[in-house]
């Protein structure tokens, strides 16, 4: 005779929690039972060894997953560790060890983010079958007993345990699956039927693809042909769980591919097993070419998640920085703190230094395959290296770590490292000089470059959008300053300026920049006799915060406040054309709002930025060159 039971807890309200509130997603449910399945197995093989009489019931661990379609059953069945009725009492007959209120609480809590680890302090995962089924039904023996239980419940707050039909040990959980109208318009409508071979084949390879034990799937009543040998539908292929020079470039490539859905190789792997305070290993890999959501805000970015070989969460960016986004690959660790569903990743201090290691070891990655794969470093820069530079202004802490991971288009057509060009620095030059802009043919030919070519001084041509960023955070490297080129009080090395010599001044006393001055107004901030350009007549450059043309209108197409712009032209006094011009400004017929617009449409030209009016602007130059 069966005798019925209450849960200790008020399961009704527990259960209804669990279906309603916890799981976010219902296929949590497979995961949950395959998972106790393994711990069962885990759990006798220890056991046998402190127990040698049950050497012969530890033997070769496996998990089936029976279908009966008639019967509306799902059955996992294992051969571990099993269980008496003094542990269907303890482990299924009682919710929350640590009291009622206290764990409805914990829960509730939980449906925010807000639980610390729910999941290991009340083991409430068995439970989540109650989603799918509205009656569960455990068989079961404890190896080294003779007698097997059976324990059953609907959800409404009771159970039963009476004699089980096991004849070996280990555990049968068989769920009777709902069947409800409300329930079939939910699986039609969701696509989901758990007595579907394709569907729970689908959760299995998602969720428990690397369970160390194999998974078998079958349907009651079909037949097997002769030929058809027994497939586990789980790979267990878990490689970052073996011993690191034992493990074939293949294997990297195919799992890669597994993981990724990429249809080539990596550019490269990389393994890491952490050991001490906080114990984890992952296997991570750098793709060969920008995945199509890279800079998609809602892109699918972060690391594969799993504790103990399954699989919790799939993007996991609380373990990846946001400038390291483009990494793939899994990390799997014990003693991750998740919230009662194992769905979401809890923010505490063993986060924070899994994330701090993984970073280090990319980056210390990265700084090797720099130094001896200039080739492999040169693609990686080209893919990703727009990407690696936002961490420069979000990471702190690792800012001239990343700054000298960053390879720069120098002035002087070559590529340079920030290392690189201070050891190239002419004598008298202690400043790393930079200009910014949305073209990079623009920038190598801004006359803004001219006096620092002519010197010998090197510049940074920065034409990432992050550029002007990041720039603009790390105002300095080492005991060296960034110094914008386009700044209006930027000065040449002392060693240079000495070598330069004066021009006439025949322009600066003609009056020529207070006269261009008065005939722009407003357009210019000032007017004055440049120092920097050698042969182009005239340039635009920025009082105060520089921040380039495209910056600006980057900004403002964002909704953004940009700070007044303040620009200043400068004019070279020994240039032809502001020769001639200073001459004619001497005349009284002199059109000193004609050859202003001419040159400030110019300056427009040199910086890249169309002229306001192209029509009228090109009425000009024809009237002024008939002239």
């Amino acid at each position: 005779m069966a005798e019925k039971m209450e849960f200790q807890s008020e399961a009704k309200q527990v259960l209804e929690l669990m279906i309603n509130s916890v799981y976010s997603n219902p296929d949590i449910f497979v995961r949950e039972l395959i998972s106790n399945a393994s711990d069962a197995i885990d759990k006798l093989r220890i056991e046998s060894l402190s127990r040698p009489e049950l050497a012969g019931a530890a033997k070769e661990g496996r998990i089936d997953i029976t279908v009966d379609k008639e019967a509306r059953t799902l059955t996992f069945s294992d051969n571990g560790i099993g269980m008496n009725r003094e542990d269907l009492v303890s482990f299924l007959g009682t919710i929350a060890k640590s009291g009622t209120a206290e764990f409805i609480r914990a829960m509730q809590e939980a449906k925010g983010g807000g639980a610390d680890g729910l999941i290991g302090q009340f083991g409430v995962g068995f439970y989540s079958a109650f989603i799918a089924a509205d009656k569960v039904t455990v068989d079961t023996m404890k190896a080294g007993d003779a007698k097997a239980w059976k324990w059953e419940s609907t959800g409404d707050g009771t159970y039963t345990i009476d004699d089980g039909e096991r004849t070996a040990n280990g555990s049968s959980v068989t769920l009777h699956i709902k069947e409800t109208e409300e329930k079939k318009d939910e699986e039609e409508s969701a696509g989901k039927d758990y007595l579907s071979e394709w569907t729970l084949r689908s959760i299995i390879k998602e969720y428990s693809d690397f369970v160390t034990y194999p998974i078998y799937l079958s349907e009651k009543g079909k037949e097997k042909k002769d030929d058809e040998k027994e497939e586990p539908v789980n790979s267990m292929k878990a490689l970052w769980t073996r011993p690191q020079k034992d493990i074939r470039d293949e294997e990297l490539n195919d799992f890669y591919r597994h993981i990724s859905h990429d249809w080539e190789d990596p550019m490269e792997h990389i393994y890491y097993k952490a050991e001490g305070t906080s114990e984890f290993r992952a296997l991570l890999f750098i793709p060969n070419r920008q995945p199509m959501d890279l800079f998609y805000q809602d892109g699918r970015h972060g690391v594969q998640l799993y504790i103990r070989r399954v699989f919790i969460m799939n993007d996991c960016k609380e373990l990846i920085p946001q400038y390291l986004r483009f990494i793939k690959g899994v990390v799997d660790s014990e003693d991750l703190s998740l919230n009662v569903s194992r769905e979401m990743l809890q923010q505490d201090k063993m986060t924070a230094q899994i994330k701090s290691s993984l970073t280090k070891k990319i980056l210390d990655t990265l700084a090797k395959m720099k130094k001896d794969d200039n080739e492999k470093y040169a693609k990686f820069w080209q893919t990703f290296g727009v990407v690696l530079k936002e961490g420069i202004i979000s990471d702190l802490r690792r800012r001239e770590e990343l700054i000298r991971l960053c390879v720069f288009e120098g002035s002087d057509g070559k590529k340079t490292s920030v290392e690189d060009y201070i050891i190239n620095m002419p004598a008298g030059q202690d400043k790393i000089y930079y200009i910014t802009g949305s073209s990079l043919s623009n920038l190598q030919n801004s006359p803004k470059l001219e006096a620092f070519k002519k010197r010998g001084v090197n510049v940074l041509l920065l034409s990432d959008p992050v550029d002007e960023i990041w720039v603009n955070h790390a105002l300095k490297y080492d005991k060296y300053d960034f110094v914008s080129v386009s700044a209006e009080d930027v000065k040449l090395p002392e060693d240079a300026e000495k070598k330069e010599e004066k021009n006439d001044g025949e322009v600066e006393k003609s009056g020529l920049a207070k006269k261009i001055k008065e005939a722009l107004g407003s357009l210019v901030e000032d007017v004055k006799i440049s120092g920097r350009l050698v042969d182009s007549p005239v340039c635009f450059v920025q009082k105060g915060e520089v921040i380039s043309p495209q910056m600006r209108n980057f900004f403002k197409s964002m909704g953004q406040e940009v700070p007044e712009e303040k620009r200043v032209m400068e004019i070279n006094p020994d240039n032809a054309l502001i020769k001639r011009i200073a001459s004619e400004s001497e005349k009284e017929d002199f059109k000193a709002e004609e050859w202003s617009s001419l040159l400030y449409g110019l300056a427009s030209i040199a910086d890249g930025e169309p002229v306001a009016d192209g029509r009228k602007f090109t009425e000009l130059v024809g009237r002024l060159l008939e002239k």
